[in-house]
């Protein structure tokens, strides 16, 4: 998503914005961390 803040913007323009992206959820990574158990080294694969 992208929002785009013009200079000289009034400060309702500013709050609009800031409300759109506090809105936006993501995805929560962390409860992926440390699941996947490789049999190579991940340096390894990132060069490849």
């Amino acid at each position: 998503m992208v929002l785009v803040l013009k200079k000289g913007a009034s400060k309702m323009e500013m709050d609009n914005i800031s409300l759109k992206l506090q809105v936006v959820k993501g995805v929560n990574t962390k409860k992926y961390g440390g699941t996947i158990k490789l049999k190579e080294d991940p340096l390894a694969i990132q060069k490849k």
